[in-house]
């Protein structure tokens, strides 16, 4: 039986740079991955160009978690976004601050982010065991002894971290099975839900729109008792529903809704900059100038082309329709929808397209300064099999480097 002495279960972006701060610290790691390469889902990210972090004050950043933020504050102590931005640049890796705070590599390729932790392991001595499936943690006298695998290898170490993912993007490996080791080892867990997820309507408009992005719009979600109001940013119409930056971001509160609550719709505004009184103004001087128009000509002035006929059918206005026979309730239904068009949520995606896992780890079990077990002695966490969820933007990747970061190193230090 091979000593080891730590092992890093999960090579996804916290266990990679857990793997890494360990070995910076002189000791043997040993990497086990179930996938024959790492980083699978991490190439996923940002749509393939890898949204790394993000640039916001410490402050703001831990406000971007669902409740999670402050367990997050001694890991980002250890490395936040300038230090995280440093260890690829000084590496050789361009990166880019573009809206909002986003951080991404100059090559728009999250490869160049796997290539970079890749080298690294490399340089670092890891040892990486590809298609290694984890079936048990073993236990002694409540301290860590070794894993056993499920080809029944047993390998021997007195610390061990796991970084085996949630269960979102099940395809790239993440089922969860490192959760359910955690839970028979005694670590209590918050139910699993989807978060930045897209959601399904119960109009069949989306679906005669998919493809189409609308941005610069502002999104209002509400059920019986509550509204939440996003920023201006761009919505994506899927032969489902809705997705894009907007729904992802405020997807876990409506999925919370959903849970109790079948009466969830989302407005859409599609002039935020505009008041309802200037919006009016605004088409009343079209109608003036333009007595002669027909109102479908005059609303692709206002609104993209693949809009135009629904909005027509939802107006319920002749298209043909000259300007100067618009009446004033017509106008006004027409700035009703504009700054209001109401779509009814009726559930969402599967948990499995989740870009991130709700839930996981009870965060009372870990401790917040190393990522250490409060039950186990020896059994680290770090990444999104942990309760830490957050919006898009970079903030769930950071918390993963980070807590892998506090992991490793807390590992190396014990």
């Amino acid at each position: 039986m091979n000593l080891n002495r730590i092992i890093v279960v999960g090579a996804g972006p916290a266990g990679m740079m857990a793997a890494i701060r360990a070995s910076q610290q002189k000791q043997q790691v040993t990497l086990i991955e179930k996938n024959s390469s790492c980083g699978k889902k991490l190439l996923l990210s940002g749509k393939g160009r890898c949204n790394l972090t993000n640039t916001c004050e410490l402050d703001v950043f831990i406000r971007r978690f669902s409740g999670s933020g402050e367990f997050l504050r001694d890991a980002f102590k250890k490395l936040f976004y300038q230090d995280l931005m440093r260890f690829f640049k000084e590496r050789g890796l361009k990166l880019r601050v573009e809206r909002q705070g986003r951080v991404f590599p100059v090559t728009d390729r999250a490869s160049s982010i796997l290539g970079v932790l890749e080298n690294t392991l490399k340089e670092n001595k890891v040892n990486i065991m590809y298609n290694s499936v984890l079936k048990d943690i073993l236990v002694e006298g409540n301290r860590v002894k070794g894993v056993l695998l499920t080809d029944a290898r047993i390998i021997a170490a007195d610390r061990i971290i796991l970084a085996t993912g949630g269960v979102s993007y099940s395809f790239t490996g993440s089922s969860g099975e490192g959760i359910k080791l955690a839970q028979k080892l005694g670590q209590r867990i918050v139910g699993l839900k989807a978060g930045l997820v897209p959601l399904e309507t119960r109009q069949a408009y989306p679906k005669l729109l998919k493809g189409l992005t609308l941005k610069n719009i502002r999104l209002k979600f509400g059920n019986s008792k509550s509204r939440i109001v996003s920023e201006i940013g761009e919505l994506l119409f899927t032969d489902f529903g809705v997705s894009g930056p907007l729904v992802l971001s405020l997807s876990g509160k409506v999925v919370d809704w959903l849970e109790k609550d079948k009466n969830v719709f989302v407005e859409i505004d599609l002039k935020p900059a505009l008041s309802k009184e200037q919006l009016d103004a605004r088409i009343l001087r079209e109608f003036k100038a333009n007595p002669k128009k027909s109102l479908k000509n005059i609303l692709k002035e206002i609104l993209p082309k693949n809009l135009v006929d629904i909005f027509l059918g939802m107006f319920k206005v002749e298209a043909q329709k000259k300007a100067n026979q618009i009446t004033q309730r017509e106008r006004q239904r027409i700035i009703q929808l504009l700054k209001g068009w109401r779509l009814d949520i009726s559930r969402a995606r599967p948990i499995e397209e989740g870009m991130v896992t709700r839930g996981g780890l009870s965060l009372k079990d870990i401790n917040p300064r190393t990522m250490e077990s409060r039950l186990v002695k020896g059994l680290y966490f770090a990444g999104e099999m942990m309760d830490i969820d957050a919006d898009t933007g970079g903030f769930n990747l950071q918390a993963a480097f980070s807590t892998g970061y506090l992991a490793g190193e807390s590992a190396a230090l014990s």
